[in-house]
Formats: C-alpha cells, sequence, structure tokens
C-alpha cells in the first residue's frame, strides 16, 4: 500500500471530518428553526473549522505553523463536542445519535493528534540535525 502523502486530501483525518461534516449538516437539520442562527449554526462553522484547518496548515511552509493549525482544528473538535451535549441537554439530539457522532469526533481527535506529534518529531529531528551541523562547523 502507497502511504505517501502529496496533499491534505490523502489524509485520513482530512477526509474523516468531512465526513463529520456532513454528518453534523444531517443531525442540525432537524434541530427547530430558531436555532437556525444559534446552536445550528455554530455547530456547522465548527465542524467545518476542522477539515479547513488541517488544509490550511498542511499548505503553510513551516511544520510550526501546521501544528498551530492542526492544534485550531483540534480546538474546533473539542467546542462541536461541547456543542452537540448542549444540543442533546435542550432536547434536539437523542443519545444513540450523539454517541454515533461522538465516536467520530474521537476517532478525528485521536487522529489529529497523532499526526500533530509526528509532526513534533519531525521538528525534533530537524533540530537534532541542524544542532550537529553546527557543532561541525566550529570544528
Amino acid at each position: 500500500m502507497n502511504n505517501v502523502v502529496r496533499s491534505y486530501r490523502d489524509l485520513q483525518v482530512w477526509q474523516k471530518s468531512r465526513i463529520l461534516v456532513s454528518d453534523i449538516y444531517k443531525l442540525s437539520s432537524a434541530f427547530p428553526k430558531e436555532e437556525m442562527y444559534g446552536l445550528t449554526s455554530q455547530m456547522r462553522r465548527a465542524a467545518i473549522s476542522i477539515p479547513s484547518n488541517i488544509a490550511e496548515g498542511s499548505s503553510k511552509g513551516s511544520t510550526r505553523e501546521y501544528l498551530r493549525f492542526l492544534s485550531i482544528a483540534y480546538g474546533s473538535l473539542c467546542e462541536l463536542e461541547t456543542q452537540l451535549y448542549l444540543a442533546q441537554d435542550l432536547g434536539f439530539i437523542a443519545p444513540d445519535a450523539i454517541n454515533l457522532i461522538l465516536e467520530k469526533t474521537n476517532e478525528i481527535g485521536r487522529m489529529i493528534n497523532g499526526l500533530s506529534r509526528a509532526l513534533e518529531q519531525k521538528l525534533t529531528e530537524l533540530r537534532t540535525l541542524n544542532s550537529g551541523l553546527s557543532d561541525a562547523q566550529t570544528y
């Protein structure tokens, strides 16, 4: 199997977060109409922010910037989870429906964290390599 990532579109976390957006749109379409500019809108924006920040971060020229955007994506994921619980508290979502969505958010959260750890490791390796070059230059 080819694991080469050529684009953010190749990342499973981006693909799964796009599906999550569709799920949130479908779920929130059953909310009361008076929530269209309240919780419905907030949930949709938080959901959209997840794949959007993954994509934007991957296009940045530095790993540090990519990590910053992954952090924003993770924050949006947590925001969405909170909004899901609020929607359940308000009686807009049945417990079985929220559990299915939360399984997806948990998986996406683990994937974002895994990608972040891999990028942090890359930064550590680059720092080590660069410090080795500096030492070699002084001798």
